[in-house]
């Protein structure tokens, strides 16, 4: 049994960019699947795929590397962990690298970036950091 799924998946995305991997796969769910559509919006993937398979749907991601091989996911980062939640309003939502990085962040209306949080003024879970 696997205790923070999101921490398994940032950990995937973090190994094959290390090796720079053309895609990677990790095990499907809602939450994942928004943190795949956030990351494939601000441009630090491709796109990604769901792959129907047995016993649970997995997520293939096409990870995005730049015109001379350089990495475009520098860093990838777990805020909340299941032993510390960390929840964050619109107003206290600060830009990762002066704008260059994002913030992912649960909120009432899906998964989103900082941007579109602060613009939707809602805050909620503070999930990662890619920069």
């Amino acid at each position: 049994m696997m205790t923070d799924p999101i921490a398994d998946m940032l950990t995937r995305i973090r190994n094959a960019v290390r090796v720079e991997r053309a895609f990677v796969d990790i095990p499907a769910s809602r939450v994942k699947r928004g943190i795949a559509d956030v990351l494939k919006r601000e441009g630090f993937i491709w796109d990604w795929q769901e792959v129907e398979e047995s016993p649970v749907n997995t997520l293939r991601l096409e990870l995005k590397y730049g015109s001379n091989g350089e990495r475009v996911i520098q860093t990838i980062r777990r805020m909340s962990k299941p032993g510390r939640r960390l929840y964050a309003h619109c107003k206290d939502l600060k830009p990762v690298l002066g704008g260059m990085g994002i913030t992912i962040i649960s909120t009432s209306k899906g998964v989103i970036s900082d941007r579109e949080a602060r613009r939707e003024k809602v805050g909620g879970e503070v999930l990662c950091e890619v920069a």
